[in-house]
């Protein structure tokens, strides 16, 4: 175990007991001495860590306390590394531009050792097609979402057919091919699903839909768990 990870857990540990604990039975849960889990104690109340207690009666972590560089295991670091490159690589270029800064911004706080980790961990994305033209609205299809505004669209079906619709986008599913946005829509009255790529038009209207997005997920849930899924084409 690296010494990065070591104090990770001994800070988890720390977290998980409300009254104090001994060095002793610290030092047996992770696997270390005695002298290892006082040194590891003063390395973190150098760091800040509100440590309380002493040799002999036990130690206790005040709550509250987070430490930055340490607040991430290697599989979680995996995880946010793998997620953050998919993001990258098979989303719009805004959204792209924030996983990249925020990928930069955990390996910025990681210790020496487990910067290797997010830099590359082995895990490997397989290539994707180049991005359609649809990607070009998916920024104002989350803008419409987060701001829960009704969307004017002209979309076209399956066989080439236009329709005006005005719609209350409330989630955007990323598929390995397709876009697809979950919507209630005002000509049909029910809840459909837009592909992004036959979105001919877009316009975010000023109003606010009636119902908020919570809501309305809630509802498609437990739809969809009724009816299934059914694809808008026509």
């Amino acid at each position: 175990m690296s010494r990065s990870r070591r104090l990770l857990e001994l800070v988890q540990t720390l977290r998980r007991h409300r009254h104090p604990v001994t060095a002793a039975q610290l030092a047996e849960m992770l696997g270390v001495s005695i002298r290892t889990l006082y040194r590891d104690i003063d390395t973190l109340r150098a760091e800040g860590a509100p440590i309380e207690g002493e040799a002999g009666l036990g130690y206790i972590l005040r709550p509250g306390f987070l430490l930055p560089p340490l607040m991430f295991s290697e599989d979680e670091i995996e995880s946010l590394a793998l997620g953050l490159r998919w993001v990258i690589d098979r989303t719009d270029g805004a959204m792209a531009l924030a996983a990249r800064d925020a990928l930069a911004k955990i390996a910025a706080v990681l210790p020496q050792d487990m910067r290797a980790v997010a830099a590359g961990s082995g895990l490997i994305l397989p290539p994707v097609a180049q991005p359609s033209m649809a990607e070009a609205r998916l920024p104002d299809l989350r803008r419409a979402i987060r701001s829960e505004r009704r969307v004017r669209i002209r979309y076209a079906d399956g066989g080439g057919a236009e329709s005006a619709r005005v719609i209350w986008p409330f989630a955007l599913a990323f598929f390995e091919q397709v876009r697809v946005v979950v919507a209630w829509c005002e000509l049909r009255q029910g809840y459909r699903h837009f592909r992004a790529d036959r979105i001919a038009a877009l316009e975010v209207l000023e109003d606010r839909y009636p119902r908020r997005r919570h809501a309305l997920m809630k509802d498609w849930q437990q739809a969809e768990r009724i009816a299934g899924i059914a694809t808008d084409g026509n």
